[in-house]
């Protein structure tokens, strides 16, 4: 691995990359099991839901509340990362529960299937499930379908901005309050000039970025391909405001500075945090100064934007 100047705060996951492959995700993501902390809090009531998808099976969602939370509240449907093929890890949910407690919102933490047991789109449909169900059962969930905001980081702002721009599509009800993203990824070509400079990296770069298409089996002619590499498509025109956050040494840095640009020339409002000295991930280490000021951004756009 080349050097890199990222902080030392990241350590030791400054130095880790996960060995992806078929064989390695068979052999662990059995492994990755729900952090059973996330009931335990006494701040946030968490439940378990089971949701239909769009061929009927069943995918798994929990509402997480702050047990102070008014009876109508906002709500933020979150879409974890790992690249389409890894599910949620501790971190995702440790941050999920902060922004439930700190932005004071519910949040929906959906549990998509993954890649390669499950192709391109799956996901994408299981996402914009856990939307519509969010949306139709508002009243159930106590949740106010006027202040609902959308995010996830890496894979899952790809599902982010996927889903959005599926509900402008299908010309759905929602209106989101805003897309959050931090390090997305949003560009399948991979031919930016932070794909080709970070092939190396730790935590994720081009070289595993490469692994992933085969693996999800995303399909050029498939009309739904554009929620996949959302910077190709046609028209950003109507959707909603952005919070995007990039990591420094990152192959997908450019991802989201070319989405920033995609959208203010749409005339969307972007807010644009660079975090720097950072690599694809960071907030894996949780008590790490930048993660937290970044984590504190994060909270305070989706509150402002919630109004």
């Amino acid at each position: 691995m080349s050097k890199y100047a990222i902080s030392r705060e990241f350590f030791p996951f400054s130095h880790f990359t996960p060995p992806i492959s078929e064989k390695f995700l068979a052999m662990a993501v059995p492994h990755m099991k729900i952090p059973g902390s996330i009931f335990k809090d006494k701040e946030v009531t968490v439940t378990r839901h089971e949701i239909e998808s769009y061929d009927g099976a069943e995918i798994e969602c929990f509402l997480m509340s702050p047990v102070s939370i008014a009876e109508k509240a906002s709500c933020l449907i979150y879409i974890h990362g790992g690249g389409f093929v890894l599910p949620a890890a501790g971190y995702h949910y440790k941050n999920a529960m902060r922004y439930a407690k700190e932005v004071g919102c519910r949040v929906v933490f959906v549990n998509y299937r993954l890649a390669p047991q499950y192709r391109h789109p799956v996901f994408f449909w299981d996402c914009y499930a856990a939307m519509c169900w969010v949306y139709d059962n508002a009243e159930k969930l106590k949740i106010d379908i006027t202040r609902i905001g959308i995010g996830g980081d890496s894979a899952g702002s790809t599902l982010s901005v996927g889903v959005c721009m599926m509900a402008r599509d299908r010309k759905h009800p929602i209106k989101f309050r805003f897309q959050m993203l931090p390090y997305p990824y949003l560009d399948a070509r991979g031919n930016s000039e932070s794909c080709k400079k970070y092939t190396d990296t730790p935590m994720w770069n081009s070289s595993l970025s490469d692994r992933i298409g085969p693996m999800t089996k995303a399909d050029l002619n498939d009309p739904s391909y554009v929620y996949y590499s959302p910077v190709e498509a046609e028209s950003f025109e109507s959707l909603p405001p952005a919070y995007i956050e990039t990591a420094e040494f990152d192959c997908l840095h450019d991802d989201g500075i070319l989405y920033a640009k995609k959208l203010r020339d749409a005339g969307i409002t972007v807010e644009l945090n660079e975090t720097k000295g950072t690599m694809h991930g960071f907030d894996i280490v949780q008590n790490a100064p930048t993660t937290q000021a970044a984590v504190a951004a994060r909270i305070e756009y989706m509150r402002r934007m919630f109004g």
